[in-house]
């Protein structure tokens, strides 16, 4: 008796199903319509932007609030090359993020016959934004390709990854067997010699800086352990923000780029740096150049590339953030030889005030905005673009949770990210107050997306700050004395926007009227606009 055959899109439910994915964002198309082959009979919800950057984006914000997968269902050529900048920014911030796309056929592949969607090579192309991008030569394939991304995703950088699928081979039955959900790896964990040595070299130090990076995003337990066995002052690079409590007094605020925080590390005995790449965004906003820190630098991270990137490390540790932090504080704890930094306190204190000091009398409206926000709610997940407010914010702004702020404004740095991720971030986490902040430039990159919302019911406010440009850049080139060409751009009439879109709307005429409108959010269905136009700008 022959066995039922099933195609591959009832395959891929399954599977996605096995991996616990409750939500996917795509746009079907020609050659992508077989993988929705019993999609419609699942559970799984499938959620339909109006542009493939859009789904990317949403894929990432979902990503973000829930520490799940973000799931995407993709079409040839032109789709992909849509999805490759969201990608990039998921690449750029570590965010797990499965990509799974149609190809050409087989026997097409590479050979420019000016097929429908055709790419020289897709699968090339993709590599460069993805932890790995895989080719299907056998719909076999498809349950030990799924199971290596999401072993990548449970147990090493947590990077997209690419699946493509030729379009000969979603049409092939096969016969039909439940995929059996492979166990997925642990986590790297720290090597018991090397947490001795680190333990060692605490016990040795006077003066210390603790560097924490998104990499210990879900290491917030062990990471506060750690900070009060060793006191040693700690800033967070803005993927990690929230990991220590807004009051904490160990606390450094915002983007190490300041004098003051240069001159202090330059004179430690020691920096722990875990969990970060170092990079530009988060320590060299200023482009002042790389870090230069005192004494040992010691590096922990699942990814051994960034053990020596960006600092050499005198010590390094390839380990999962939480499981090394783990084994340092019993470490500490049995070694019971660790003094405290008596003066971090007062350190921290004094830098603090030394970074707020430099920032004009016009930055503290970006403050204020941030303020009115968590005034309204204070555990609101905040979802920034590229702009003004949330440049100054990252500096400023410190998180009540992890995953409650994150934006493009780092990393890869796109525009049009604050819309999609906020609506991505408020599907994943329905319960929670989600607020995107873009200026009028960043919000025309996909403001399309407001239709997805509406159309969805997902309710959160989408703050545009409007004035009128791409203001960022214009001071770049004033600064440079460069004539300002291209950035005077006219935007819509946000209020006619929102109605054209079954949205809401709202005017702020001071920034003391944004947490009113916030707090409407509970009596509203949809998306809320609230437009702010600025006097003047920092």
């Amino acid at each position: 008796m022959n066995k039922p055959t099933v195609l591959i899109g009832h395959q891929l439910v399954d599977l996605l199903h096995q991996y616990g994915v409750d939500t996917v964002f795509g746009i079907p198309g020609v050659h992508t319509i077989e993988l929705y082959r019993g999609l419609q009979q699942s559970t799984i919800r499938h959620i339909t932007p109006r542009h493939e950057q859009g789904a990317g984006f949403m894929a990432d914000g979902y990503a973000r609030a829930t520490g799940k997968v973000g799931v995407c269902l993709c079409i040839t050529g032109p789709g992909m090359t849509n999805m490759a900048t969201p990608m990039g920014q998921a690449f750029a911030d570590s965010i797990p993020m499965l990509v799974i796309s149609s190809v050409n056929p087989t026997d097409t592949l590479g050979l420019g016959m000016g097929r429908l969607h055709e790419l020289k090579n897709q699968q090339q192309m993709m590599s460069g934004v993805c932890a790995f991008s895989h080719t299907l030569l056998s719909i076999n394939e498809l349950p030990d390709v799924m199971a290596r991304a999401f072993a990548v995703f449970a147990s090493a950088r947590p990077r997209p990854v690419h699946i493509e699928i030729p379009t000969n081979l979603m049409s092939t039955g096969i016969t039909k067997t439940t995929p059996k959900k492979c166990g997925l790896p642990s986590k790297p964990g720290p090597d018991a010699g090397v947490i001795a040595q680190i333990v060692q070299r605490l016990s040795q130090s006077k003066k210390g800086a603790l560097l924490v990076g998104g990499g210990c995003i879900n290491a917030e337990d062990a990471l506060q352990g750690f900070v009060k066995l060793t006191g040693m002052p700690t800033c967070l690079t803005i993927n990690a923000r929230g990991l220590l409590p807004p009051e904490h007094p160990l606390l450094l605020d915002g983007v190490q780029t300041t004098t003051e925080f240069r001159n202090y590390i330059s004179q430690c005995d020691i920096c722990i740096a875990i969990g970060t790449e170092l990079g530009e965004t988060d320590y060299d906003f200023y482009s002042e150049g790389p870090l230069v820190h005192g004494g040992d630098l010691i590096r922990i991270d699942i990814d051994p590339a960034q053990l020596h990137t960006n600092g050499i490390a005198s010590i390094g540790l390839l380990s999962d953030a939480g499981l090394a932090l783990s084994a340092l504080c019993h470490a500490i704890e049995k070694n019971n030889n660790i003094t405290k930094q008596s003066d971090a306190a007062s350190t921290v204190s004094a830098i603090n005030q030394a970074m707020r000091h430099k920032f004009s009398q016009a930055t503290t409206q970006y403050e204020t905005l941030l303020n009115e926000i968590t005034s309204a709610d204070p555990h609101t997940i905040i979802v920034g673009d590229s702009t003004k407010p949330i440049y100054h914010a990252n500096f400023m702004h410190r998180a009540p949770r992890p995953r409650h702020w994150f934006n493009s404004a780092t990393g890869y740095g796109t525009l049009g990210y604050a819309l999609p991720a906020a609506i991505g971030a408020k599907l994943g986490k329905s319960d929670a107050t989600v607020v995107a902040i873009a200026g009028d430039g960043g919000f025309q990159f996909t403001l399309n997306e407001l239709m997805v919302a509406s159309q969805n019911g997902v309710t959160l406010a989408i703050i545009v700050w409007n004035n009128h440009g791409y203001k960022e850049i214009n001071d770049f080139m004033v600064n440079n004395n460069i004539d300002s060409v291209g950035v005077d751009i006219q935007g819509p009439n946000l209020a006619l926007l929102a109605k054209s879109m079954q949205a809401h709307y709202a005017k702020a005429q001071a920034l003391s009227d944004i947490s009113t409108h916030l707090k409407t959010l509970t009596k509203l269905t949809g998306p809320l606009i609230i437009e702010y136009v600025p006097s003047e700008d920092a």
